[in-house]
Order: structure tokens, then sequence, then C-alpha cells
């Protein structure tokens, strides 16, 4: 059942990067629109990394 949703996951994934690229190239307004979608999805992820990096790295600096 976890694989399922693993490669769920995975398809969404990859067919959100296929719509970025084929909005790129001028594609139709749906294709735009999951582009916008994925793109700010990536940028949260992207936030939420450099949240985690922060946190982790201020927690053990200067305290070995």
């Amino acid at each position: 059942m976890v694989n399922l949703a693993l490669l769920g996951v995975l398809v969404l994934a990859i067919g959100g990067c296929v719509c970025v690229v084929w909005a790129g190239r001028g594609g139709p307004r749906w294709v735009r629109g999951v582009a916008s979608v994925t793109l700010a999805a990536s940028e949260l992820v992207r936030r939420a990394e450099k949240k985690n990096r922060r946190r982790s790295s201020g927690a053990t600096s200067g305290r070995d």
C-alpha cells in the first residue's frame, strides 16, 4: 500500500515536471496552471528545507 502511494507521488512529480517544460514552450492554459502549482509546491519544499538546515546547523554549532 505504501509503495502504491509512493508510486502515485512519483507519477505526479514527473507529470508536474513535464507540464513545466511544456508550459515553457507555450502549452495550453491547463498546462500552465499545472506548471504554476508545481513551481509553487517546489518553492514551499525549498523554503522548508532551508528552515530545516538552519535549525539543524544552529543546534550543533559551537557545542561539540
